[in-house]
């Protein structure tokens, strides 16, 4: 067993990442684990594993809702290495 400790993720750092590689003009991050407890992917501590973003950005002008949401999670993709399994995203 290693003895480094994994970290979940948390909404705050989901949040943090977005504000800097975005620049949102408004923005939500909710935490939506805990209603996905016993499925596949869920954690056992029941939360970090899946997150809904909300999100407003004027890097999203003209850009197809795929690539609005390719940029999101191009900001995000270190977090699915660290366990988060879902991400619902609404950007506009």
């Amino acid at each position: 067993m290693s003895t480094t400790q994994h970290r979940l993720p948390v909404a705050r750092d989901l949040e943090a990442t977005l504000q800097a590689a975005l620049q949102p003009t408004a923005l939500e991050v909710i935490d939506e684990s805990a209603a996905h407890a016993g499925h596949a992917g869920a954690g056992a501590e029941g939360y970090g594993t899946h997150f809904r973003i909300r999100i407003s950005s004027p890097l999203f002008a003209g850009k197809s809702r795929v690539a609005r949401h390719r940029l999101v999670y191009d900001a995000l993709h270190i977090f699915i290495a660290q366990g988060v399994h879902a991400i619902a995203i609404e950007a506009s």
